[in-house]
């Protein structure tokens, strides 16, 4: 079927797609193999998360709306699913039988295999991305090829694979380790942006999972703490208090912010000074990824660089600096999260522990000066831009801020010599084939 697609921001955009829909891996293999030998260019997708065109398909489109089955659950945690599965449903899975993913982001509508190769992650100082729980994949090549693998069975193939932008052959199924169900109790309220940067390694490692939101044009940030702890201590919201803070305030209240931002620009600066006001303190306990995961119906578009963790402060100081001395009007947030250091080739945590700058216009607003001064300060210590979000980086600025993008390219040359999975944006971000 030939149709056309979007991403969820509606800022990439392609038509007269043919979207094949394979059911299995003799299907996808199969489906692989003929596009190669028509000389035609294959993505596959996911839920079009992505802010960037590393899903955007230039010819033929693997839809995993038929390959998105729960595989296993082993008696020590290890999950096995199908690529297309979403994270939400592989949560409610995974709860259903005693188990959970140890660390999540906080949006869960990704595809499971989406959500890895574009190196999703979440927020603790002690913790890694969603790559650093997984255990095996089985991977399709471009020529069909299928390969099992781990850390024991093509162990270079699956280092280089966990985030591989889907350059590498298109994911299959892959193998999580999931660990016993728990809670998180949340804290959230209210701080100074100075008093979080002088302090920010004591607070951003005074509990497992911490995060905060600046909100320009203030000195306010809201922020979030939340401990891990055992299921029988939950104490959830009242359904009403909510709905209340999450859906009236956080969702209907930042559209009706962005919506007036757009008719009276000047409006912006008061109603972020009203915005970091009006949620209050709050406290609860709740299943993990029901705390981990926040509601998204406001749509935007976003940027977001890994810095090395001790250099945030100053990233956000000079940020701040710079909104202050601009014309810009910022409705959104700016979100500050951390993570520990990893080992996959393109993780933005690989080797160093990270902090976590993004920052967000209106998805029908154009990011102007306002991304590329943020770009150029984080760029200046070395960040490196999530895969999923927007950047202007190309293989040359990328190859000098990952030490092995070499070891990454190499591979891909080798397993999709004629650039069968690549498409326009992959040939600027990795180099063409």
């Amino acid at each position: 079927m030939t149709t056309s697609w979007r991403n969820w921001a509606g800022n990439q955009r392609a038509d007269g797609v043919t979207v094949l829909h394979p059911a299995g891996t003799e299907d996808l293999a199969r489906a692989l193999t003929t596009a190669a030998g028509a000389g035609r260019r294959v993505r596959p997708l996911g839920s079009g998360h992505s802010f960037t065109a590393v899903g955007r398909p230039d010819e033929v489109a693997l839809a995993f709306d038929r390959h998105a089955a729960l595989v296993d659950v082993g008696p020590t945690g290890l999950v096995t699913v199908q690529a297309g599965m979403p994270l939400h449903r592989l949560n409610a899975e995974l709860a259903a039988r005693g188990w959970a993913l140890t660390n999540l982001g906080d949006i869960d509508r990704q595809t499971v295999a989406g959500a890895l190769s574009t190196g999703t992650h979440g927020t603790g100082a002690a913790f890694g991305g969603l790559a650093t729980q997984l255990r095996a994949l089985t991977l399709v090549t471009a020529g069909g090829e299928v390969l099992r693998c781990s850390a024991a069975e093509h162990p270079e193939v699956f280092s280089a694979a966990r985030i591989s932008l889907g350059a590498l052959g298109v994911l299959d199924t892959v193998t999580l380790q999931a660990v016993p169900a728990f809670a998180l109790r949340a804290e959230e309220g209210s701080a100074g942006l100075d008093e979080l940067l002088d302090g920010f390694t004591g607070y951003t490692t005074s509990a497992d999972h911490v995060e905060f939101y600046w909100f320009p044009h203030t000195d306010r940030c809201l922020t979030k703490r939340n401990t891990r702890v055992a299921l029988d201590d939950l104490a959830p919201l009242p359904r009403l208090r909510a709905f209340w803070d999450d859906e009236v305030l956080a969702n209907a209240g930042l559209a009706a912010v962005v919506a007036t931002g757009r008719r009276v620009p000047a409006l912006v600066a008061p109603l972020a000074r009203f915005s970091a006001g009006a949620l209050g303190a709050r406290t609860y306990t709740d299943v993990a990824h029901r705390v981990f995961v926040s509601r998204r119906r406001v749509r935007f578009r976003e940027m977001e660089y890994a810095v090395p963790r001790e250099a945030a402060p100053e990233v956000l100081a000079e940020l701040r600096r710079a909104v202050d001395a601009s014309d810009w009007r910022v409705p959104f947030p700016v979100e500050v999260r951390v993570a520990a250091a990893d080992d996959v080739p393109l993780s933005t945590a690989s080797g160093r522990d990270t902090a976590y700058v993004a920052v967000h216009v209106p998805a029908r607003s154009e990011p102007g000066e306002y991304f590329a001064t943020f770009e150029a300060i984080a760029g200046a210590v070395g960040g490196r831009p999530h895969w999923g979000k927007l950047h202007s980086l190309d293989a040359a600025a990328l190859a000098g801020r990952y030490p092995r993008f070499g070891e990454f390219t190499a591979l891909r040359d080798r397993l999709d010599p004629t650039g069968v999975l690549a498409n326009a944006h992959l040939d600027r971000v990795l180099g063409r084939a």
